[in-house]
């Protein structure tokens, strides 16, 4: 929970005891200074909402990107250690008919 989220639940309370405060004291202006203020608090609260989906979106988005990373490069070394893996059985295959040339030849 952000500031403006409770910023804006204390605003919603505060408003509603002036709400019925007034309308129970008969003063209409502190009664629709606290539905005013009910409206504020009820928007704080809203935009408090939206910044924390926001932030959270955000999160899981650098969340995903990294996990892509991650992948990839996983993917690129299984790749590299496999062209390694062939070059040395090339290698392996030529140093054998080498030899076996060699050994013919003697």
């Amino acid at each position: 929970m952000n500031q403006d989220q409770v910023s804006g639940k204390t605003d919603q309370v505060t408003g509603k005891i002036k709400q019925k405060t007034g309308e129970v004291v008969g003063n209409q202006k502190m009664a629709n200074r606290g539905v005013a203020d009910q409206a504020k608090g009820a928007a704080k609260e809203t935009w408090g909402n939206a910044k924390d989906a926001a932030h959270d979106s955000a999160k899981r988005h650098e969340h995903e990107a990294e996990e892509r990373a991650n992948e990839a490069r996983d993917r690129t070394s299984d790749k590299i250690q496999n062209i390694k893996d062939r070059a040395n059985e090339k290698i392996d295959e030529h140093s054998d008919r080498e030899r076996e040339r060699t050994r013919r030849s003697a």
